[in-house]
């Protein structure tokens, strides 16, 4: 009978069986690990499942299509729930006429995902089982709030919905691409923690990305960078092509002026009252940072003096106007 391999290992047998090489990311520069987790987010309608479906087809064919290198070809699960499959194949039609045939063998699609719950134990393992019928090394999940069915805004049950992610890819060996949208008011300079459920995401997440569109008028969108362990990149955009569907590679945008104005006491009324009656810190920070383009680190400090002085009061991690 075979011995059990033990589970607990010395640094020097590791090493022997798992040599310390870097291994190239899937996506480059750094924004996809290999068995790592990116998140994709940005408001409604502004391109993330196109974008998505982009670099899925760059992933399975081996080829930089829209400005990130792709080291080697590799097996991609898409799993959407947003199109009936006939829709969301007549799209993948539209973009593969660029590629030709390249990405046919690698890119499989879950005909079925739609209905499963990855919150829940049969949604999980018919996700892993689908993730090891297509020996994917990336699966696509768009969108996440699809998949289950908790309160985004209980932090309790989005952990909990980030460790059925971690189950999915350790069970699948596979990295995960998970688009997901963010919450209604960002400031400039927020990106991973611009995504509902943020303090839960930023648990589990390896790379964010994030897009914005610098004009309603135009096809053009910013993608905006955070990377757990990678170099930081710089903003970049991309421009659609509305008959290829695809986006092509754009010029780094250039930083906003930074304003140095003193946060004033009518920017943080003003900024409450735009959210509504109450307002959560982070929504709190984000319309200052907006409305007065200061950094993080500003704001912060005009709500701690705004409430010390009285301007704003806080109960139960909401803040409001005095009454």
């Amino acid at each position: 009978m075979k011995a059990a391999t033990p589970s607990v290992l010395s640094l020097g047998q590791l090493l022997e069986q798992q040599p310390a090489v870097a291994s190239a990311c899937l996506v480059e520069p750094g924004l996809l690990p290999v068995q790592g987790i990116l998140f994709v987010g940005g408001e409604p309608k502004v391109g993330k499942s196109l974008l998505v479906a982009n670099l899925a087809l760059s992933l399975a064919s081996g080829v930089d299509r829209i400005g990130f290198p792709i080291p080697a070809p590799r097996r991609v699960l898409i799993c959407q729930f947003e199109l009936p499959v006939p829709q969301f194949v007549n799209r993948l039609s539209i973009m593969r006429s660029i590629l030709g045939k390249t990405a046919d063998e690698n890119l499989l699609v879950d005909t079925r995902a739609q209905g499963q719950m990855l919150s829940a134990a049969q949604g999980l393992t018919h996700f892993v089982s689908a993730a090891k019928t297509a020996s994917a090394a990336v699966i696509v999940l768009d969108p996440l709030y699809s998949t289950h069915d908790q309160d985004e805004n209980d932090t309790r049950a989005m952990a909990a919905l980030c460790q059925s992610l971690l189950r999915l890819r350790d069970a699948s060996r596979a990295a995960l691409i998970v688009v997901h949208h963010v919450r209604k008011s960002i400031g400039r300079h927020e990106i991973g923690s611009a995504f509902r459920g943020s303090s839960a995401l930023h648990a589990v997440g390896d790379s964010y990305m994030l897009l914005t569109r610098p004009s309603p008028h135009l096809a053009t969108v910013e993608l905006r960078f955070q990377f757990r362990y990678a170099a930081a990149q710089p903003a970049r955009l991309l421009e659609l092509n509305a008959k290829t569907l695809w986006f092509s590679s754009g010029s780094s945008p250039q930083p906003p002026p930074t304003s140095r104005r003193k946060v004033e006491k009518i920017d943080i009324t003003q900024a409450i009252a735009k959210i509504g009656e109450q307002a959560r810190y982070t929504e709190l920070r984000g319309e200052i940072m907006d409305r007065t383009e200061c950094s993080k680190r500003t704001a912060q400090l005009a709500i701690d003096e705004a409430r010390r002085e009285g301007w704003i009061v806080q109960a139960d991690g909401q803040y409001r106007l005095p009454l």
